[in-house]
This record gives structure tokens, sequence and C-alpha cells, in this order.
């Protein structure tokens, strides 16, 4: 019998497993319904500076359904979220270190769409009435801060979110925007978001995710992007596109900057996916689409290797394939690409891109994928920059009053984006400002100036289009919101605004009150420009979602730097050293009261006359019995004398006045 009942149990625990797939895979094909999808994707590029710029991207999407509760390989987390808040495009992003313009460009896809201020930044569309939006933004802040272990809730207050009008031409009065700057972020926000993919960080490209390469990195942004499409009516649930990137900037350890040679300071280091990451992808993850590694040579480097190789091939413009760039001297690739692409000349540069792409579904683990190139001849390029560069920072001095200043400066290809109109008169350059300055920081908003090429002109003559949202105390930030037409001949420009630093209460102060107070990053946007890349063979690119979204027409834009404003700040000693010094003289009155009220005199007396009987010995005291017993008297002890009581009694009610007397000045005078 026992022989028999194990084939059974086997044959019960396969059908088992057979209907619960059965059942799950095939609820999703009913009605010709679409599968849910995921794809996995990473791009590598080396950075003029001598570090490389490493991008995750992972996209999960889920159609529209009528059984919107079950879910394969969306997260249920999303689409709860989603449905219960009718969030209809939300951005979430955790960062740590600002995105550097100069050395890392500004103008292509990764710095317009994935280079976010520092700390945590949310925007969200709701798809609601406009009486229901705030309540719903609470809602969400706190979800997201449970989700992912952060101090999102901090945003649920009305002084630390806004409304922009016009400045997100997503959805006008239905979007809200906040910012943390001083959130700091660490693996405990890093955990979460990988939870969310379908094979986590066991399988796949998400297995170079190693906390301490990331974590050591100039740059870390991780970002969370969702987008619901239809309408949710007659019984039929939203569809959903999450899109989850990780972009690091990281320093090859292979060759060192203090161990290079002044001979060798413009050869870029070799590096590997193991010596950046300490990793190697052992294949892709089995739920995944598509898994590609993207390797891209800028068209800065493109054309600064075909200025070094001009000499050698002839008429290397012209005859750029994808052979010749596979066999390029300048460098050497560890793992051979499976397809080259080359992008299309745009009117806004004459040179192209590269793209190396690597199938990582051809790799196991007995052959794992570990992409590395060896630099061969030194190299210097730069990034293309964005038409102006951005920055901000504060005048004045002390605590009383100051100014914000924006400065836009021109750089060296803003010639090259104007094209032969520059140097006409006509010739504008819009450029729009959005910034949030919280409410202790009073604006005056008429004390608006402006400079261009360090000479002043009339607002008007310069800003087409303004919105302002004064703040109000403990109520609300103040929001200034700018469209500027800058004539393209302008090598600089300048704008300014005074404020008065405001008073806070004991309770509104940080922890770290003396550091200071933080003004979020302004967003500085170019809406005339806009960072793509489109590559000859289209048509194979519509499978990668990253590529895709390169080939996508985004703004350019770019986030100024942090603001730390120093405000009056009472010493927190004082109450300190009031409250100590008050429980002190509480604690003396009090113990010395008390010990007074319930002191019993005639056992300490008593107590006092055994001691002292204890002192005279032994002796004396048999020999006073022995006396009485000799008479036929009873022995008793001897009697205090009442000037010794009297005396302990005045002792006594002495004390408790003088402790009475204390207490009484000490709250009359000093409290």
């Amino acid at each position: 019998m026992a022989l028999l009942r194990r084939p059974l149990l086997l044959l019960l625990i396969v059908t088992h497993q057979f209907l619960q797939l059965w059942i799950a895979f095939g609820s999703v094909n009913e009605e010709g319904q679409k599968q849910e999808e995921f794809y996995e994707e990473l791009l590598l590029k080396p950075l003029p500076d001598r570090k490389v710029l490493t991008h995750f991207h992972f996209q999960s999407s889920a159609p529209p359904t009528s059984n919107g509760r079950h879910h394969h390989l969306f997260p249920k987390a999303i689409s709860q979220l989603v449905q219960k808040f009718r969030v209809k495009e939300m951005e979430l992003s955790f960062t740590q270190g600002r995105w550097n313009y100069e050395s890392w460009g500004g103008f292509d896809s990764i710095p317009s769409s994935n280079a976010k201020p520092p700390g945590v930044e949310l925007w969200a569309v709701f798809d609601v009435p406009q009486h229901l939006i705030d309540p719903l933004w609470k809602n969400l802040t706190h979800t997201l801060s449970g989700l992912f272990c952060a101090s999102i809730n901090f945003l649920e207050s009305s002084t630390a979110y806004s409304a922009p009008e016009w400045s997100f031409p997503l959805a006008s009065g239905s979007l809200r925007y906040g910012t943390l700057p001083r959130e700091a972020v660490c693996t405990e926000n890093i955990t979460p978001w990988l939870k969310l993919l379908p094979c986590r960080d066991k399988a796949g490209i998400s297995t170079l995710l190693d906390r301490p390469s990331i974590y050591r990195g100039f740059y870390h942004s991780q970002r969370l992007h969702l987008t619901s499409t239809g309408s949710g009516s007659e019984g039929m649930d939203l569809g959903i596109m999450l899109e989850q990137t990780l972009t690091v900037v990281l320093q090859p350890i292979s060759q060192r900057a203090s161990l290079v040679r002044d001979s060798e300071k413009h050869i870029q280091p070799s590096w590997s996916l193991s010596s950046i990451f300490g990793k190697q992808v052992s294949g892709k993850c089995v739920l995944a689409e598509t898994s590609n590694v993207y390797l891209l040579l800028d068209r800065g480097l493109v054309a600064e290797l075909k200025q070094l190789h001009k000499e050698n091939e002839k008429s290397i413009e012209n005859s750029l394939t994808s052979e010749n760039f596979w066999t390029n001297p300048s460098f050497e690739l560890s793992a051979k690409p499976d397809r080259i692409f080359i992008e299309e000349c745009s009117l806004l540069s004459k040179n192209s891109s590269v793209l190396y792409k690597f199938e990582v579904e051809k790799y196991s683990e007995f052959e794992p994928f570990d992409l590395g190139i060896t630099w061969k001849i030194p190299i210097v390029w730069l990034c293309q920059q964005a038409p102006l560069h951005a920055s901000r920072f504060l005048t004045g001095s002390g605590n009383e009053r100051g100014a914000i200043a924006i400065s836009l400066k021109s750089t060296q290809t803003t010639e090259g984006f104007m094209g032969a109109h520059s140097n006409d008169e006509r010739c504008e350059l819009r450029v729009d400002v959005f910034q949030v300055v919280p409410w202790y920081v009073k604006v005056y908003f008429h004390s608006l100036q402006v400079f261009v090429d360090q000479q002043p002109k009339a607002v008007s003559d310069i800003i087409e289009k303004i919105h302002i949202s004064p703040s109000k105390d403990k109520v609300s930030p103040g929001v200034m919101e700018l469209v500027l037409k800058l004539p393209c001949s302008m090598s600089s420009t300048a704008l300014t605004i005074e404020f008065d630093k405001g008073f806070l209460h004991i309770d509104e102060y940080p922890p770290d009150a003396n550091q200071g107070f933080d003004i979020p990053s302004a967003i500085v946007s170019f809406p005339n420009f806009h960072a793509s890349m489109v590559f000859l063979e289209s048509d194979s690119l519509n499978k990668s979602p990253l590529l895709s979204k390169f080939q996508e027409w985004s703004h350019v834009m770019s986030y100024t730097e942090v603001l730390l404003v120093p405000l009056t700040t009472p010493d927190f000693s004082m109450p300190y050293n009031v409250i100590t010094i008050t429980c002190t003289v509480f604690a003396l009155y009090f113990g010395s009261l008390l010990n007074a009220l319930r002191r019993r005199v005639a056992e300490e007396e008593r107590f006092l006359k055994d001691k002292s009987a204890k002192k005279t010995g032994q002796l004396p005291l048999l020999l006073s019995k022995l006396s009485a017993k000799l008479r036929g008297r009873r022995s008793e002890p001897p009697h205090s004398s009442p000037v010794s009581s009297s005396f302990i009694n005045s002792k006594l009610v002495f004390k408790v006045i003088l402790i009475a007397g204390l207490a009484v000045c000490w709250q009359y005078y000093f409290l």
C-alpha cells in the first residue's frame, strides 16, 4: 500500500500545479486580451571626465482588463495605487548628488528625462474633480512613503507642494508638485524599488545592481514613472505602463586617477561590467520579452574619432559603416555586438552617434556576459550642451534679507543651434523658468530685475508671460512661472528677486536648524529644443522601449542648485537649561518637604538613645539593672530632656520655612 500511495501523491501534486498554471495563463488569453509584458535594458556610455554612465531601464505594462485584481508580471501594489487614487500620470525620483551638465552633457535624452534634483521629487496628475485632488494627493504621499520607506508623507502639508499652471503641459490644474531636497537616499529606498521587478535582483540585468557599487558613484537617481490609459468605465480597469529607471555615474576602479601619469591623463580608463559592478550577467530574466545591453558613443566622441583617423581613411564621413566602426583601432570591445546602429544627422548637429547592441539571452551561467572596452589612444571630447547653462545663487548678507539670482549663460554650441538666423534681430530664444519658494522666505515679486549682458532691461521687454502665486504664512509656498524671450545674440542673462527671512515657531525648526533651510531646485526648460535620437534602422527599434524613448521628442530642461538659506535660529540650549534648573529646585523642595512631613520624632529620639547607650557600653547598663533588682524596682530607660526635644522641633520648623521661602522667591523672580 505504501508503494501505491507515493505515485498517487506525486500525480496529485503535478495535476494541481498544472491546473494552477492553466488557470493563471488561460485567464489572460480569454477574449483575445493582451498579455502583460516586461522589458529590461541597460545603456552604457563613456563620459569625457573618465567616468562611465550606466542607465538601467525596466518597463512593465498591464493592458486594460475586466479582472484587474489578478496580475502575472505587473506589481499589484502599483495597480492598486492607480485604481484607488485615480492617478493618470505620476513620477517619483530619489536622487543623490547633482548632474554635472557641463561635463556630462545636457542636450540628449538622458539628462533631459532622467537628471533629477537632489532628494525626492514627486508630481502626479489626477483624473478626478478639482475639489478631490488635494485629499487624494495627501493619501498618495502616505501610501508612497510606506511603499518606498521614505519621508514622502512630509509632502502632505500644503506648505510643501504646489499646483503649477502651465510649466507642466500635462494637465493644467490637475497636477501637484512637491520636493524634499534634504531627503537622504539609501538601500532602504532601492530595495522596495527592486521588489517591483518580476525577477527582483535574482536574474537578468538587475543582478548587476550591487548596493556598494551604486552608492559609491558620483551621481545616483532612481525613478519611477507610470502612465494609465483608458477611462476605466464599463467594468474595465485602466491599462498601466510602469517605467523604472536607475541612472548611475561611476568611476572605473581599474585605473585610479592617482596612478595616472601626465602623459596618460587623456587616455580613458579601460573598464568592464565586472570591474564597475563586481558581477557578470548570467543570462536574461525568463519573464522578460527582451533583455539587451547597449553601448552608446555620443556625437562628440564620434566626431573626435573621425578627426583622429581622417588621415588613414579616405572620405570617412561617407564610408562610415558598421564594419568600419567595428574595426576601429581607437578601442577594443571584449564582446562582439549583435547589431550596430548609426544615428541620422539632424539639423541641430552634423555629427551622429553610434550604438552597439548586445543580446543577453545568448549568454548563460556557463558563458556569462561581461562587456568591456579598452582604449588604445588618448582622446578628448565634449558632450553636447543645452542652449544655456543655468545656475542659481544667493546674494546679500545677514539674517534679515537677501536676494535670489538665476544666471543663464550661453554655451559654445548656441550659435549652431540657432542656425543661420542667430544674427537676426528678430531671432528669440524662449526659456521657461519654474521656481517654488517656501513660505518663510518672503519674496517681493515686484523687485524682479532682468539683466542682459550685464545691462538692465525692462521686465516687459524680456518676460513675455508670468504667473505668480504669493506665499501664505504656514499655508502655501510661493510659486513663480516665467516665459522669457531672449535675443539669440546675448551671452548672459541674470534674474534677481529680493526676499525677507521670516521667523518660525520653535516647533517648526528641523532637527539640525543651524545647517540652514533648503530652497528647492528651479526648473529651466527650452520648449523650442527637443532631445531625440533617430537611428537609420528604426523598424528594428520598435521592440526596444529604451530606444523608443530616445526617439521621442522631449523638451530640453535642466535643474539648478538647491539653495541653503540661513534663518534666525533660537538658542535651543536655553529651554533645556531652564527646565533642568527648575526640575532640580522642585526636586529639592518637595524632597525636603516630604522628608519633614513623614519624619517620626519619637522614633528618632529612641534611635538616638539606643545609639548613645551602645556607645557608653554594656557594663553601666548591667549595673543599673542589678541595682534595680536589689532594690526591688523596675528598670526604666533614661528620658531625654525637654530641651533637646524642643530644639529638634524648632530645627525642623526652620527647615520647612526656609525651603518654602526659597521656592516662593524662585517662582517670583526667575519664572
